[in-house]
């Protein structure tokens, strides 16, 4: 199995890969980016190759750089199994407490639309394209099953979220959501541009709401991540088994 994970930063980039042996391959793809890849490892559902890649914070970055990834692969006649989109992120409460790990069982555009007087109207209301992805759902059950993660809608955004006001909007417009990041639906677009499935996973960093950089538990959540990714050979080893 070949697996592209789409991180926002190095950091996240770098806990991804700290759950595999060996010092990760780079390797540089057009753009300008660089894969970092965890070469082949054995798993009990078979040898994996995990590539990872930093494409930078925002929807609009995050579907370049997993797009060009993914046209390299092909390309080079080494198509990509599966993409995950992951990374910290804020949590809404108290569903999604700061260090749970959420994986999403739908990918959602949270500003993807326009403002009217009677409140948002979404892009599909509009009558252009989609505002959400879903990831397999025997994938989610097993990603759950094995890292105890919470499934449930992650959203993603321009702007991260910075009251209380704007928190509660966004909660009763998704009253499934348990997370918020900012590259999800840009990785979830180019992944279904080219038919690949797709998998978001969040680690929580902070809770939802107003700013507050000095709650913000990065360390912990990073760490929650790799742990995260330790797990994940397990996962698709159970989705894999019939």
């Amino acid at each position: 199995m070949h697996i592209l994970v789409v991180t926002a930063v190095p950091a996240e980039r770098d806990a991804v890969t700290a759950a595999t042996a060996g010092r990760p391959e780079r390797i540089p793809v057009p753009g300008g980016f660089e894969l970092h890849r965890a070469g082949q490892h054995e798993s009990p559902a078979g040898p994996y190759v995990l590539d990872a890649v930093a494409a930078g914070v925002g929807p609009a970055a995050a579907a370049a750089g997993t797009a060009t990834a993914l046209t390299a692969a092909a390309l080079g006649g080494r198509s990509y199994d599966l993409v995950v989109s992951a990374g910290i992120g804020g949590g809404f409460q108290p569903a999604a407490p700061v260090g749970a790990l959420v994986v999403a069982d739908e990918i959602a555009a949270a500003d993807l639309g326009a403002e009217s007087p009677d409140g948002f109207l979404p892009v599909t209301a509009l009558g252009f394209g989609t505002d959400t992805h879903r990831p397999p759902e025997d994938l989610v059950a097993a990603v759950a099953a094995a890292t105890g993660a919470l499934p449930g809608t992650v959203l993603t955004g321009s702007t991260v979220t910075g009251s209380t006001a704007r928190a509660q909007e966004l909660a009763a417009r998704h009253p499934r959501a348990l997370a918020e990041a900012m590259e999800g639906f840009g990785v979830a677009e180019a992944a279904a541009a080219h038919g690949v499935p797709v998998l978001e996973l969040r680690t929580i960093s902070n809770p939802v709401g107003p700013r507050d950089r000095a709650a913000w538990r990065i360390g912990e959540a990073l760490a929650a991540l790799t742990a995260a990714f330790a797990d994940l050979p397990r996962a698709l080893s159970a989705r894999s088994t019939p």
